[in-house]
C-alpha cells in the first residue's frame, strides 16, 4: 500500500488500561499518578481514591465504572482508563480495552493472581494489547514477589499468550506509597520507573490523521444540562467542533452535528477545538448516539467493527411496588418511572438487558451476577425509586443437540484449615466440583468449578460456616451441562398476619418459633416476612400482639421480655434469602421481604391448589 502523507506514530500519547482483580489497588495506583504528575496543587486536600467518584463506589471500596484521567510526563500525554476489578462489571472493562493500545496488569504481591486476574488479562489478550505487569503492595510483610511472577507467567502460557506479550516487563510497586522499581533491591522514591517502562513499552498510536474520520462510541456519560456526553477514541482522521458527522450502527446510518469536543486532562474535561486520531475525546452534541456507534465522516462514511459483549447470566423481575405501605417514603413509584429508569439504564449500561413481561408492572432484567443487578437497584432506591424484586435467577440455554446447558463459576475461595470440612459440605451440595488445593501460610485456597445457581444464597452461609474468616471471589466460567437438583432454603418463613405494630409482648411469642427479623415499634403488614422458621414450612405469626389486661396476675408474669437481638439484612443478602414465591420491597428507607400473595386465607388456597396438583 502506498503510503500517504497523514500516517503518522504519535509519541506525544500513549493509551492504557489498569486492570486487575478487585482490590490489588488500581485506583491507588492511578491517585499516585496524578499526584506525581503534578495535577493537583502542592497545597490541594486530595481525597483517597479520586477516581472512585461515585457514592456507592466510596462505600463499598470497589470501582463500578470505568473512569478516564491523563497524565503528562515528560512531554508525553498518558491517557489513564481505571476499570473496575468485579466480573459482574466486565461490560465496562470489554469497552475500555478497545479503546488502548496496552495494559497494566496489577497483581497483590501475596495474593496472586485471582479469578478477576485471569478473566480480564483474557479479554486484553484476545484483543493484541502489550502488557506491562505490576506487583502491587510490595510492602507487605507476607509478599511472595518471585512466586507470583511465576504465577503470573503460568497464567500467561495458560491463556495462550503469543511470544511477543509472554515478553512482558515487570514492574514491582507500592501504590499506597508511590514507589516503583525495577527489582526489590533498588531504591526508588517515585513511580518514575514505572513512567519510563510505560513510555518504552506500550506503542504509541500509528495513526492516518488526514483520512476520513472514524471513531467508535465506547462510553456514554451524563450531565444535566447538555445531555448526552459521548466518549471514544478517534481511530483515524481528525474530529472538529461543530462538524456535521455519520452515525452509523447495524440499523442505519442518520446524521449529527458535533456540539463541543473535550480532552481529560487529569481529572479534568478541557475544550478543544479538534482531535487529531489517537486521542480519546469526550463530544456533546450527539443526543442518540448509543455504545457500539460508528461516529464517520460525512462524505465518506465507513463503520467500524461494533463492541462485542459477554451475554447476562443471571436475571430478576423489577415490580412496581404495591405493598399496603407503596408510596409513603419514594418519590417514583408508578409503572411509567420503573418503565423509563430502566430502558435509561441499559443506554448505558452494555451488560444489561430489559425486556417487558406479560404484565405492565413488571419488566425482567438480567445482568451479569448479582452485585450487578444490586447495584442497579441500590442506585434506583438511592435517586427517590420504590419498587419490588423476586428472586434472581441463572439465565439457561439448549445447545443445538438439544441439551439443558447452564452458567458455570470458577470459584477460588481461602479458609483457614480449621474451616474446610464445613466448607466442603456446603458447596458439595450445591454441585461443586473441586479443581485445585494449594496451602498458603495457614490458609487453603480451594478452586471449584460451580454452578452460578449454586452460588445463590452461599455468601451469607459461608461467612456463618468461617466466622467471616473466609474469602471467596469468582468469575464466569461458560456453559456446561445442566447439573442437576440444588437445594433451596431449608427453613421457611415467618410471616405477619396483620397489619400494625410490633411490640415487645408479641415479638416475644414469636421468637419461641425462629429468628427474627423486627423490633418493637416497628410498623409491619400482613404478609411481611418478619423472621425465619426453625422449621421447613412457612408459619403466620402475630408480633403486633398486645398483652391483656388483667387485675389478676400470676407469679413472675411482670418479668421483663427477653428479646434476642434480630437478624438484620442488607439488599444482598434480602435478594439471596427469599424464596420464589417472595419479593424484596425496596425503597429510599427499607428494605422489606414480604410473601407476593399477603392475604394468608389466599396463600392457604394456593398451598391447598399445589398440594392437589402433586398427588
Amino acid at each position: 500500500m502506498k503510503e500517504r502523507k497523514g500516517i503518522m506514530i504519535r509519541n506525544d500519547i500513549r493509551n492504557i488500561a489498569i486492570i486487575a482483580h478487585v482490590d490489588h489497588g488500581k485506583t491507588t495506583l492511578v491517585d499516585a499518578m496524578l499526584k506525581q504528575s503534578g495535577v493537583f496543587r502542592a497545597n490541594e486536600r486530595v481525597e483517597e481514591r479520586v477516581m472512585d467518584s461515585n457514592a456507592l463506589e466510596r462505600e463499598r471500596g470497589i470501582t463500578i465504572l470505568s473512569k478516564n484521567t491523563a497524565v503528562m510526563h515528560n512531554g508525553v500525554k498518558i491517557n489513564i482508563l481505571d476499570t473496575p476489578g468485579h466480573a459482574d462489571f466486565g461490560g465496562e472493562v470489554e469497552r475500555v480495552l478497545t479503546m488502548v493500545d496496552g495494559v497494566l496488569l496489577l497483581v497483590d504481591a501475596y495474593e496472586g493472581p485471582m479469578p478477576q486476574t485471569k478473566y480480564v488479562l483474557r479479554k486484553a489478550l484476545e484483543q493484541h494489547l502489550k502488557p506491562i505487569v505490576v506487583i502491587n503492595k510490595i510492602d507487605r510483610p507476607d509478599q511472595r514477589v518471585d512466586e507470583v511472577i511465576d504465577e503470573v507467567l503460568d497464567l500467561f502460557i495458560e491463556l495462550d499468550a503469543d511470544e511477543d506479550q509472554l515478553e512482558f516487563p515487570v514492574v514491582l510497586a507500592s501504590a499506597r506509597n508511590g514507589i516503583a522499581k525495577l527489582s526489590m533491591d533498588e531504591e526508588s522514591n517515585s513511580l518514575e520507573p514505572l513512567f519510563k517502562v510505560i513510555l518504552e513499552n506500550i506503542p504509541a498510536p500509528d495513526v492516518d490523521v488526514n483520512a476520513p474520520l472514524q471513531m467508535l462510541v465506547n462510553t456514554l456519560d451524563y450531565d444535566d444540562y447538555v445531555g448526552r456526553i459521548v466518549v471514544g477514541r478517534v481511530v483515524r482522521g481528525t474530529i472538529h467542533n461543530g462538524e456535521n458527522i455519520i452515525l452509523m450502527d447495524e440499523a442505519g446510518n442518520r446524521n449529527g452535528k458535533i456540539g463541543r469536543l473535550y480532552t481529560y486532562q487529569g481529572l479534568k474535561r478541557v475544550e478543544v477545538p479538534e482531535v487529531e486520531a489517537g486521542d480519546i475525546v469526550a463530544l456533546i452534541g450527539l443526543q442518540d448516539a448509543n455504545i457500539g456507534d460508528t461516529i464517520a465522516d460525512s462524505e465518506n462514511p465507513e463503520a467500524l467493527k461494533g463492541i462485542k459483549i459477554d451475554e447476562p447470566t443471571l436475571s430478576m423481575i423489577f415490580y412496581v411496588n404495591n405493598s399496603p405501605f407503596a408510596g409513603r417514603e419514594g418519590e417514583f413509584v408508578t409503572s411509567r418511572h420503573l418503565r423509563d429508569r430502566l430502558f435509561k439504564e441499559v443506554k448505558t449500561n452494555v451488560s444489561m438487558r430489559v425486556t417487558e413481561t406479560e404484565s405492565p408492572d413488571a419488566y425482567e432484567v438480567a445482568g451479569r451476577g448479582e452485585l450487578h443487578l444490586s447495584i442497579l437497584i441500590e442506585t434506583m432506591r438511592r435517586e427517590g425509586f420504590e419498587l419490588q424484586v423476586g428472586k434472581p435467577k441463572v439465565i439457561m440455554h439448549r445447545d443445538e443437540n438439544g441439551k439443558l446447558m447452564e452458567p458455570m463459576e470458577a470459584l477460588t475461595i481461602d479458609v483457614p484449615q480449621d474451616f474446610m470440612g464445613a466448607v466442603m459440605e456446603g458447596l458439595g451440595l450445591r454441585k461443586a466440583e473441586l479443581q485445585n488445593m494449594t496451602e498458603m501460610a495457614g490458609y487453603l485456597r480451594m478452586e471449584f468449578k460451580i454452578p452460578a445457581r449454586g452460588l445463590i444464597g452461599f455468601r451469607n452461609q459461608f461467612l456463618t460456616d468461617t466466622k467471616g474468616n473466609g474469602i471467596m471471589n469468582h468469575v464466569f466460567a461458560g456453559y456446561e451441562e445442566y447439573k442437576g437438583e440444588i437445594p433451596g432454603r431449608t427453613r421457611g418463613s415467618l410471616v405477619a398476619f396483620e397489619t400494625g405494630e410490633t411490640t415487645s409482648y408479641g415479638i416475644g411469642n414469636a421468637q419461641e418459633r425462629g429468628t427474627m427479623f423486627v423490633v418493637p415499634a416497628e410498623k409491619i403488614y400482613e404478609g411481611q416476612l418478619v423472621g425465619e422458621n426453625s422449621r421447613e414450612d412457612d408459619m403466620d405469626v402475630n408480633p403486633c400482639k398486645k398483652k391483656h389486661v388483667s387485675n389478676m396476675r400470676a407469679s413472675g408474669s411482670d418479668d421483663a421480655i427477653r428479646l434476642i437481638p434480630p437478624q438484620t439484612f442488607s439488599l444482598e443478602q434480602a435478594l439471596e434469602h427469599i424464596n420464589d414465591d417472595e419479593l424484596v420491597e425496596v425503597t429510599p428507607k427499607s428494605i422489606r421481604m414480604r410473601k407476593k400473595v399477603l392475604d394468608r386465607l389466599e396463600r392457604g388456597k394456593m398451598r391447598g391448589r399445589m398440594k392437589n396438583v402433586q398427588a
